[in-house]
């Protein structure tokens, strides 16, 4: 999920902008959806300005992780206080085009390794397609975005879909289930991604979660956030569900392990 601060500008040049979204207003939907924790990503409209993300951190407390975006000229001390606000990852996205690049993942990715951080990538799929053996040969983990936007180019998909079970595979890269609206844009229904997530859960169900995408920044008109959630009853069991947004997460975003008590989902 991401926030925006009114009070602060966005980046020269930045396509996607959006008007406030607290970490207040965030908290309301989190009682909502009964979910604990969040993982606060940082908007390509700020570029590196990390202002509103540290806020964020600090704001939403131990309970949750963030993805900041850095370039290759990021030095250690900044790293550093990334790091103590909560960050686990950094940020490429190649569709809204903007403080970052292709041609710094490797660079990027020898940054931040030694604070054993993920790099979470959002691509078009002629571009996953083209960057898959590098994305294999990063020191770090990877997390594909937005289901890997598998609908988006409809001549894509067939090969988008064999691509993602073969990084998945690897066991170094994750896949991001949210935004479903970004994955099967236009008219299409989300009963397109049925199969995909399907062969996934049987094949890879450990690199797999999931995420609101609030405020949902693409879209003119909101979704509902329960209705997004309820999607995952169309694809995993109970136990399953409690691997995507239970365990699984506090092995990528290293958050606590539950107690044993925790209620069944």
């Amino acid at each position: 999920m991401h926030l925006f601060d009114p009070a602060l500008p966005f980046a020269p040049g930045a396509v996607l902008r959006h008007g406030k979204a607290s970490a207040e207003e965030y908290r309301l939907l989190q009682r909502r959806l009964r979910i604990d924790r969040n993982v606060l990503v940082q908007p390509s409209g700020y570029g590196r300005d990390h202002r509103v993300l540290l806020a964020g951190l600090r704001s939403l407390g131990s309970s949750a992780r963030g993805i900041a975006v850095v370039d290759p000229s990021a030095s250690q001390s900044e790293l550093e206080v990334l790091r103590d606000h909560g960050v686990v990852g950094v940020r490429f996205n190649l569709v809204q085009a903007g403080a970052t690049n292709e041609e710094m993942l490797e660079r990027v990715a020898s940054l931040v390794e030694p604070f054993d951080w993920h790099i979470q990538l959002h691509v078009h799929p002629t571009d996953l397609i083209s960057l898959a053996e590098r994305i294999l040969a990063l020191p770090v983990p990877v997390v594909i975005d937005h289901f890997a936007r598998l609908h988006a180019d409809a001549a894509m998909s067939r090969r988008v879909e064999e691509t993602v079970a073969r990084l998945l595979a690897s066991k170094r890269v994750w896949l991001k289930l949210s935004a479903p609206y970004i994955a099967v844009p236009g008219a299409m229904p989300y009963a397109a991604l049925d199969g995909f997530v399907r062969k996934l859960a049987d094949e890879s169900l450990d690199q797999l979660v999931w995420g609101t995408d609030w405020p949902h920044v693409t879209e003119p008109e909101k979704p509902d956030d329960a209705a997004l959630l309820h999607l995952l009853a169309r694809w995993f069991s109970k136990d399953e569900l409690r691997r995507v947004l239970v365990e699984n997460p506090v092995r990528l975003y290293r958050f606590p392990a539950p107690p044993p008590s925790l209620p069944p989902l």
